[in-house]
């Protein structure tokens, strides 16, 4: 799936190409195609100045993934059990997007889990196998965000669709944003072809500003309705966040698109357990 976006080796000044899309729909649109796999009409390919803008956007197609995932949890929700429901619309979500972060979170957890040098490390994550780490971290992984959403759905009441449904779109959206400050903030792996080489390589703090104003209105429905949850959230992203950056320093000198993939389902699962936990016990 990161192939089909290959940039060349500098994009600063590229001239455009004739017939090439341009402009921030164009960037939108490949934000939608790079996450998703939703079909997406265009006239032509994306400029390489639009294909390394795109993550600016990666909040707001988050946020889109969000509600279609919601969605399909409310319509669950009337016909079966919600833990049903909630295990029907992971399933979704997993088509909608290919299991692009799933993927991710199986190889980040081989690598790390089995790799002892950086050499190894990144000669598994090449590894299209999935070992025992891997399948390990991702049954957990999987596990936490659907008893995290199902404990959500419980406590805010299935008929209040709208409350608990900002908790699952306020965590797509977050966890997209949270890639982007990992893209911006560490280099990537110059050895590898990846997600943060290619397609985010030239982002800047002006473009990670921007891209936080988009995720503002897709979160602001989750803070209203959980404020203490999104506090929490907020703090505990930081210095998860922090460790997993400095791991993957430690580790592979720079950032891997397995890496911001299970940096991304990380995130949605630390926003649903704070939202689900029982403050008032």
């Amino acid at each position: 799936m990161i192939e089909q976006f290959t940039l060349p080796e500098d994009t600063t000044n590229l001239p455009e190409q004739p017939g090439e899309r341009t402009g921030e729909w164009a960037a939108f649109g490949t934000a939608v195609q790079f996450l998703t796999r939703l079909p997406w009409p265009s006239s032509g390919p994306a400029s390489p100045a639009m294909l390394s803008r795109c993550p600016v956007y990666f909040p707001v197609v988050g946020g889109m993934i969000g509600v279609m995932t919601s969605i399909v949890l409310v319509i669950g929700c009337l016909v079966w059990p919600v833990w049903l429901a909630v295990i029907v619309a992971l399933a979704f979500e997993a088509r909608l997007t290919g299991a692009f972060h799933e993927d991710a979170v199986a190889d980040f957890c081989d690598a790390f889990g089995g790799g002892w040098t950086r050499d190894d490390v990144l000669r598994i994550l090449k590894d299209s196998r999935i070992g025992s780490y891997g399948a390990l971290g991702l049954g957990i992984a999987v596990a936490l965000r659907a008893g995290a959403t199902l404990e959500t759905v419980q406590q805010a009441g299935r008929q209040n669709w709208l409350v608990w449904s900002s908790a699952v779109i306020a965590s797509s959206a977050i966890s997209r944003f949270v890639v982007v400050v990992a893209m911006v903030w560490m280099p990537a792996d110059p050895s590898r072809q990846s997600l943060s080489r290619d397609i985010g390589r030239h982002l800047t703090l002006r473009d990670l500003f921007t891209c936080a104003l988009w995720m503002l209105p897709v979160v602001l429905p989750f803070v209203i309705q959980w404020p203490l949850q999104a506090a929490v959230c907020g703090v505990a992203l930081v210095p998860t966040v922090w460790w997993f950056m400095s791991l993957v320093r430690r580790r592979l000198g720079g950032i891997t698109g397995d890496c911001l993939g299970c940096l991304c389902y990380l995130s949605m699962v630390l926003v649903l357990l704070a939202t689900a936990a029982r403050w008032n016990p």
